[in-house]
């Protein structure tokens, strides 16, 4: 395996090199052949107070291999100003984009004022993209509000991002994706639309997964209105992966490790993400902690690479059962919940946002079978989720709030410090929300929805499993989460409306619903 330092200069050396540094190879200005290399659109993530990443890959081309581009290395032109005209420019700058890294350009640009909107573009010889809208986070002692929406689950062939034409049409200050950016599997011809290419497996195929979900316009236009933080789940690998292990494996694999690894390397390059602290891409660590000024301090989690394999064999399980319970089982890793806990304990914002890629709570799926859970999700490692909801009520109890994505509904609910005592106190939210198309119109009601025997019977607040996402504000005063509805995505067009609104008031335990 490759060396950390090793990885890092290389990763470094072909950064620098798309960020402008003098190059060794020849580079081109003007694109082989014909066609916009702008196909897969802009991004912009990652804002601090100072900075922003921004994002581009070049692609005329864009289910070819390389974009169509081959080996060849191609200057890129990039400016941020202050109005969309770029009359005001504030910086500008050349990077390169490179056959390693896909094509795909990666400017971390630093210097820039607080909590400002700014506008910025790419350009190359052939011509110029998109204009994307971008911010910087607020000065660490303002009390500025946080608008942000909840998005995950977006599997292209079920269905049309319409709720992402909406979600573009907020005034937001940032987008939380949690994960399932792809789905990895084949094309299923029954399907709204269908995937290009096999089941993905090697990183040729990855990046071909991403280049076509890329060339949804509304997705597009999402990344250029706003800038995102992004996490991963499961399908930007394989299903249910943990570690190096697959759904179906009985312990880790090179197969598993090598797609794991090709998997990676494509969500970094269509990520607009910064550079990874990093061993390899097998490892990149992609937990992170953001802070908005004094308001909040977001926990964004990593619930896939460090967990132990589930238990009892994975799927829905009766319980107790195998080493289900055994506290040494882990969701996160030692390091990083270490690092959750920590900043849960030292985070001086007056929210604590976690946003967490499966669902913490836990439903019991089939109550006239005795206790059944997901083994997937939190549910299924119950030491690991009971020492963080221990962590919230000692450290940040009434001021959490949990943002979740995964199981395509939206579930809302009051969380104790353990689901087997109803009647310990509330001490945060989870705002669970639904997929934006992930399996197809959906429905009013789950066919993962029932009586909750593992808390209190009023834990669960709401429920639906419709398509769409979630609109969130939080102040000095209150959280409050607007759940954003589709009555369907096997078309374009459906309107959108909220079907439900929930506040939490900092300080005060619970939940409250208000009229949405």
């Amino acid at each position: 395996m490759i060396r950390r330092r090793d990885f890092l200069t290389d990763l470094t050396r072909y950064a620098a090199l798309a960020a402008g540094a003098p190059a060794m190879w020849h580079i081109v200005r003007r694109l082989p052949g014909a066609g916009d290399p702008f196909t897969l659109g802009v991004a912009s993530g990652d804002p601090s107070p100072t900075g922003v990443v921004l994002w581009t890959r070049l692609a005329p081309q864009p289910l070819e291999p390389l974009g169509g581009l081959g080996s060849t290395r191609v200057e890129v032109r990039w400016e941020v100003a202050e109005d969309e005209r770029f009359s005001r420019l504030v910086h500008k700058g050349t990077a390169t984009a490179i056959p390693e890294l896909s094509h795909a350009v990666h400017v971390e640009v630093n210097g820039l004022h607080p909590g400002r909107w700014y506008h910025y573009r790419f350009l190359t010889a052939d011509g110029a993209s998109p204009v994307g809208r971008t911010r910087t986070a607020p000065r660490p002692t303002e009390d500025a509000p946080l608008a942000f929406a909840v998005a995950s689950c977006q599997h292209y062939e079920y269905g049309h991002y319409t709720a992402y034409e909406h979600m573009a049409n907020e005034e937001l200050d940032l987008v939380l994706f949690l994960g399932d950016y792809i789905y990895e599997q084949g094309a299923i011809p029954t399907r709204v639309r269908m995937h290009a290419g096999p089941e993905c497996v090697t990183l040729e195929h990855y990046r071909q997964r991403y280049a076509q979900y890329k060339t949804d316009a509304n997705l597009q236009r999402a990344h250029a209105r706003f800038p995102w933080l992004t996490t991963w789940d499961d399908h930007e690998v394989s299903n249910n992966y943990a570690q190096d292990i697959g759904q179906f494996d009985r312990g880790p694999t090179p197969a598993t490790a090598a797609r794991r690894t090709a998997g990676y390397q494509a969500w970094w390059e269509h990520a607009p993400v910064r550079i990874p602290r990093a061993a390899n891409w097998h490892d990149l660590r992609v937990y992170q902690r953001m802070a908005w000024g004094r308001m909040a301090d977001l926990h964004l989690l990593d619930c896939r690479q460090y967990r132990t394999d589930q238990a009892c064999g994975d799927g829905n399980k009766p319980v107790p059962c195998g080493d289900w319970s055994d506290p040494a089982r882990t969701m996160l890793g030692a390091e990083q919940e270490q690092w959750l806990i920590d900043g849960l304990k030292n985070g001086k914002g007056r929210w604590q946002l976690i946003g967490n890629p499966v669902m913490l709570a836990a439903p019991d799926i089939a109550p006239k079978e005795g206790t059944v859970v997901y083994m997937d999700a939190w549910s299924g490692y119950p030491a690991a989720r009971d020492r963080l909801l221990r962590a919230i009520a000692d450290h940040a109890p009434n001021r959490t709030a949990v943002v979740t994505g995964d199981i395509h509904a939206n579930y809302i609910w009051e969380l104790k410090t353990g689901f087997d005592r109803p009647e310990r106190a509330v001490v945060a939210a989870e705002f669970v929300g639904t997929s934006i198309t992930s399996d197809g119109d959906g429905s009013d009601v789950s066919k993962y929805y029932y009586p909750n025997k593992l808390a209190a019977p009023d834990s669960l607040k709401w429920h639906s499993a419709r398509r769409g996402y979630l609109s969130c504000k939080a102040d000095a005063t209150s959280l409050t989460c607007d759940v954003r509805s589709l009555a369907f995505v096997s078309r374009p067009g459906a309107p959108l409306t909220t079907a439900s609104r929930w506040k939490l008031t900092h300080g005060k335990p619970g939940l409250e619903a208000v009229g949405a």
